[in-house]
């Protein structure tokens, strides 16, 4: 698979908010506003790109020649934490003010199944290292575009009028089924049809 039907299909065709119904956690949670929604974005791409990468480094440089393939769950968690403490670290440093807007979501990627999703996928599908780094940064890239949009359509919900009953989390969750709905129109189908599979 190029690099390009890599990046369209964590992108679009199986997003892991949107088709895989992966990371919802912070996807309502921290959708509230624009700006956390793009520090949890930013956050969530670096960590499952670099995840990707190191992952990959530890199944096939440690796990499989020890032939201990099945404690790869265990692992891939072990690394994503490890990872999520560097880039909490460095948020907290850099900017105080997105840190506390991400509150406890931060700590959360640690657990986001999306990120563990995304480095166990690239086992499977059996991706070489750049092609699992792309697999990744895409996978955090779609998450991205995903709790962006979420969180304009949110935004506008507060300036509209919305039955008391609807407000807040349900009709989020009515907004996010119909962004998912949109974005099963993807299918494999778009790669072939741009000549990319």
């Amino acid at each position: 698979m190029s690099y390009i039907a890599i990046l369209i299909t964590y992108v679009f065709i199986t997003n892991f908010i949107l088709v895989k119904f992966m990371g919802l956690c912070p996807f309502i949670g921290v959708s509230k506003n624009s700006e956390s929604a793009i520090g949890m974005g930013l956050a969530v791409t670096f960590v499952a790109g670099t995840a990707s990468v190191v992952c990959w480094c530890v199944y096939y440089g440690l796990l499989v020649p020890l032939k201990l393939e099945y404690l790869k769950t265990i692992a891939f968690i072990l690394v994503i934490a490890a990872l999520v403490q560097l880039v909490e670290m460095v948020i907290r440093k850099i900017s105080p003010a997105l840190y506390k807007a991400l509150g406890i979501y931060l700590p959360l990627i640690t657990t986001n199944c999306a990120v563990l999703g995304i480095a166990i996928i690239n086992v499977e599908n059996q991706y070489n290292l750049l092609e699992s780094f792309t697999a990744g940064v895409s996978a955090g890239l779609g998450f991205t575009m995903a709790i962006i949009l979420m969180s304009n359509i949110r935004e506008r919900l507060e300036l509209k009028p919305v039955r008391k009953y609807f407000q807040g989390v349900p009709i989020a969750f009515i907004s996010a089924g119909i962004m998912a709905l949109s974005f099963m129109a993807f299918d494999n189908s778009l790669l072939t049809n741009l000549n990319l599979a």
